[in-house]
């Protein structure tokens, strides 16, 4: 299915004394890509948000292969896994400036409306875009 690589450099805060990375840094990483994925679609989080819709993450698994460190170029490979329903499932890849993979990553989000809190269905003008 669908997928966007997003290019990354790594800030010194976003690593620890050694200079690498921070564990927990890695799912902002996974952020940027499932925000930049669905900015390539054409779709804003922030208005779906206004529009009373959010995708909390309900699962999340990281493998970690390799280090990444303060100033290294990272990609940020971001592949939907299928037609989403009530929730959106996604892989990832990251990769270093040689291309090797050094974390692999899958994540699951549901839609839920704003008002009711409750799971909703994906909405129809996401699922339009991804059948071009």
């Amino acid at each position: 299915m669908k997928y966007l690589e997003t290019k990354i450099r790594v800030r010194y805060g976003e690593t620890d004394q050694m200079g690498i990375v921070y564990h927990g840094n890695y799912a902002q990483y996974l952020e940027i890509g499932r925000i930049e994925w669905l900015r390539s679609l054409g779709v804003s989080y922030k208005k779906m948000e206004e529009d009373g819709l959010m995708l909390p993450v309900i699962s999340l698994s990281i493998n970690y292969k390799k280090s990444a460190g303060y100033d290294d170029l990272i990609y940020v490979k971001t592949q939907l896994l299928k037609m989403p329903t009530a929730t959106i499932e996604f892989d990832f890849e990251i990769l270093n400036e040689s291309r090797e993979i050094i974390t692999t990553a899958n994540v699951v989000l549901a839609f839920i409306n704003m008002k009711t809190n409750k799971p909703t269905r994906c909405p129809k003008y996401i699922l339009d875009k991804l059948k071009d």
